[in-house]
């Protein structure tokens, strides 16, 4: 599976993005999508997570009532909605991509097969 983000940007503090990714290659109904970040010096953290094959969402504590996660499965893209945004949530956002279905480990960067390139969210004061 290939993961193509996109939509990152400069913000001012509570504007919005919507960041996109997009799957080629091996795609089917059984995958879950997630979204982490990574602020410089820091690990990679989780935001959120989607199954194809459908189930509630998973969202980060900090990012719940603020973030959305969506799906289009037709063309196996997956949008990070990121409304109220703040200084904090500046950091390079990725994709990526595990088979299966949602579950509690999907918080773990380690649980996911598949990386996209990450994108660039900065988030001005």
């Amino acid at each position: 599976v290939q993961l193509q983000a996109s939509g990152g940007g400069l913000v001012q503090a509570g504007g919005s993005l919507r960041l996109s990714c997009a799957a080629s290659g091996r795609t089917s109904i059984s995958y879950v999508m997630g979204w982490f970040r990574q602020a410089p010096g820091k690990r990679r953290e989780f935001r959120a997570a989607i199954s194809w094959g459908g189930g509630t969402p998973y969202y980060a504590d900090a990012v719940k009532g603020r973030f959305t996660i969506s799906k289009d499965i037709a063309n196996h893209t997956v949008w990070l909605q990121m409304n109220s945004l703040k200084p904090e949530d500046t950091a390079v956002y990725f994709c990526a991509a595990t088979p299966g279905t949602l579950r509690p480990m999907i918080i773990y960067e380690s649980e996911y097969e598949y990386w996209g390139q990450g994108t660039q969210v900065t988030v001005s004061s």
